[in-house]
């Protein structure tokens, strides 16, 4: 049997007012996964330990089974593996934000959504101003980029930008945990100043300011850490050829480390625009070949989540079940193994709050042949009376890829 994960991140959210009490999963039509759900098996799952942040590092991590207590390093050196930046041992690996600043507040996390060519052009004239032999920037997908100090201390208190949009930006600059990060954080918080003066009056940035569009005048390093030491898939849990879809950094960093393969997808934005079709048929392709699992993740839920916007939310989780689960099941049929499906955020990400949260999060398993239980939709609240129950640790990935 093949498998699939199609994750939708922070698909999950609260009950919404104008949703008359419903959350955004409820109110979506989503048909192709409310089949899954009645021919399948559902639950809950405990993605993040209550004492780590509600980051979708740590929550991936967690759906593919990993102890992120053993194994978490921060976001960093996650998105440098998927950029192919060789982290060395004494290197420290941070996410690094373009944001938007107004009036000195955080006005967004990701200067309107910046383009990934505006943002490259941004990163190296930030190169050239303030790179030296320690400090270096790498671009990334659009706001997402990366920043590696040689001999940085790790032991600092960053706050993600997208906790706290409408907050002085001054209040939330990093702080040391230890004596030996003191200087460490002094200069990522000089960084930042300094970052801001250059970046205020660059064209990309006066341009879109002309065309009514958030600049990215500032940098905002974050997630810390050193290379991680973590086992593959295969010598976790038996796995053989897998494969990573995504449009994130991130989650393909994930995947390297995880001994995945990253498959590339043109059009794909990590937005509600993304190419859906074209990260289906990538993912039918590969497990119509020797891929025998598949983690399909797309980001836009999680991005209309952190804008707080309730209809784009419905609007995303209704293309993920028309543009991504709906083909993958009927290429199912056509498959010469059966096909194990699951669909499940990482987190939440409520509209209310525009950030994530520890809630467990609903998950629905689907495999040929397997008696389902009495769930007949797809939501937060229906699974509670799933068969699985509520799953922590690595309960998901062993139930998933369990044969029966």
């Amino acid at each position: 049997m093949k498998h699939i994960i199609i994750l939708g991140d922070g698909m999950a959210d609260w009950p919404v007012e104008m949703l008359w009490g419903k959350t955004p999963l409820m109110a979506a039509q989503t048909p192709a996964i409310d089949k899954l759900a009645k021919e399948g098996r559902t639950g809950l799952l405990v993605t993040v330990p209550e004492d780590m942040p509600a980051g979708s590092e740590i929550a991936n991590m967690g759906v593919m089974g990993y102890d992120v207590h053993e194994v978490y390093e921060g976001r960093g050196v996650l998105e440098a593996a998927s950029m192919g930046v060789d982290i060395e041992e004494g290197d420290l690996a941070l996410r690094c934000n373009l944001i938007c600043i107004d009036n000195g507040k955080i006005k967004n996390h990701s200067a309107g959504h910046i383009s990934t060519d505006e943002a490259a052009e941004l990163i190296d004239f930030l190169n050239k101003k303030l790179g030296n032999e320690q400090i270096r920037f790498y671009p990334g997908v659009s706001y997402r980029h990366l920043l590696v100090v040689k001999g940085g201390k790790k032991m600092l208190e960053c706050t993600p930008p997208h906790d706290v949009p409408g907050m002085p930006f001054k209040e939330v600059m990093i702080k040391e945990n230890a004596p030996d990060a003191k200087d460490t954080a002094a200069m990522l918080n000089d960084l930042i100043l300094k970052s801001q003066v250059l970046l205020s009056n660059h064209p990309v940035n006066k341009k879109r300011m002309e065309n009514d569009k958030d600049p990215a005048n500032s940098i905002w390093p974050w997630s810390p850490g050193y290379k991680p030491q973590m086992p593959t898939l295969k010598e976790s849990y038996g796995v053989g050829k897998s494969a990573v879809i995504s449009a994130v950094d991130l989650i393909q960093g994930i995947g390297v480390y995880a001994g995945m393969e990253v498959l590339k997808v043109e059009g794909v934005t990590g937005l509600y625009d993304t190419n859906y079709e074209g990260k289906a048929q990538a993912a039918i392709d590969a497990l119509k070949g020797d891929t025998e699992f598949v983690y399909l993740h797309v980001e836009a839920s999680d991005e209309a989540g952190h804008e707080g916007d309730v209809n784009l939310k419905i609007r995303t989780i209704e293309y993920l079940d028309n543009r991504i689960v709906k083909p993958i099941v009927e290429a199912a049929k056509t498959m010469d193994e059966p096909l194990a499906i699951a669909v499940l955020p990482d987190h939440p990400t409520p509209c209310k709050l525009k950030t994530h949260t520890h809630d467990a999060i609903p998950f629905l398993i689907y495999k040929p042949g397997t008696k389902p239980d009495k769930t007949t939709t797809y939501d937060e609240e229906s699974v509670k009376k799933g068969y699985y129950g509520i799953l922590e640790g690595n309960e998901f990935i062993r139930e998933f890829l369990k044969n029966e």
